[in-house]
């Protein structure tokens, strides 16, 4: 459990790291109603309170969904593993929730430029709203992020269940990345109008224009019409998509290496 919990953090600082002015632009996408342009200027703006959440977060969903994943497979038969990566994708989800909610919050704030460090956002959010100002948009989170987690990890395991059983050997570095890859566009892209709900809730503030996950869907679709639904679905896609390939390469080789530095220092014992 402990490599997948420093594995699990490793790769999720690297990919927001390398990938956050995509992210940004995307959420200034959703965000943006009817015709109104967005703006390009601080595109890493939240960037450090960020990844002081993503770090944790991250190696929550690893340190769950590893374990869970394991002990499911146990008692599930082999053709149900499927169920078993679902089942442990969305628990893993739902355990670092927690931390990923209030991160998400004041990282999407920052990059509508409502404020200018984490700490003030954090500050202000909790003066003006409350605590429940850092879980806005909590259900919407859920309802997004436990099935795209579930979807991606299955997506992900099955097709490195597969690509080992046609290979008949253990896949590279750069076959675990494409499949990552893979993964991660097609979950990204199934699950963006989840993902503009999950925005337009938690960058409304105080403004409280929608009063839920159903009205903001009604909303929307009144007066913007359907497609806004898919609003920063090319962004979302290839930030998701790179962001994959980094993850799953990422969490595969830190897996191994620190895997193969325990071997050593039992050898040694």
């Amino acid at each position: 459990m402990g490599e997948g919990v420093i594995a699990g953090g490793a790769a999720g600082v690297v990919v927001e790291t390398a990938l956050y002015p995509i992210d940004t632009i995307k959420t200034r996408l959703q965000a943006a109603k009817g015709g109104s342009k967005i703006q390009w200027k601080g595109l890493y703006s939240g960037l450090g309170g960020n990844i002081a959440g993503v770090l944790p977060a991250s190696a929550i969903f690893i340190g769950v969904y590893e374990p869970t994943k394991r002990k499911l497979l146990e008692m599930f038969p082999e053709n149900l593993s499927a169920v078993a990566h679902l089942t442990a994708g969305a628990i893993g989800g739902a355990a670092s929730s927690l931390i990923r909610v209030p991160t998400e919050v004041v990282k999407q704030r920052m990059q509508m430029s409502q404020f200018k460090t984490a700490p003030d956002a954090v500050r202000l959010i909790i003066r003006k709203e409350g605590i429940k100002g850092l879980y806005a948009g909590y259900g919407s989170f859920l309802l997004r992020d436990l099935p795209f987690d579930a979807i991606q990890f299955c997506i992900y395991e099955q097709l490195r269940i597969g690509y080992k059983l046609a290979a008949k050997r253990d896949l590279k570095d750069r076959e675990n990345a494409l499949i990552g890859a893979f993964a991660g566009a097609i979950t990204g892209a199934i699950t963006t109008p989840l993902d503009v709900l999950k925005t337009r809730l938690m960058v409304q503030g105080q403004a409280k224009q929608y009063r839920g996950i159903i009205s903001c869907a009604q909303t929307i679709l009144r007066e913007e019409g359907a497609g806004a639904f898919l609003k920063g679905i090319e962004p979302r896609v290839l930030w998701i998509g790179i962001g994959g390939s980094i993850f799953f390469g990422v969490l595969e080789k830190t897996k191994s290496i620190l895997a193969e530095r325990n071997i050593r220092k039992v050898r040694k014992l």
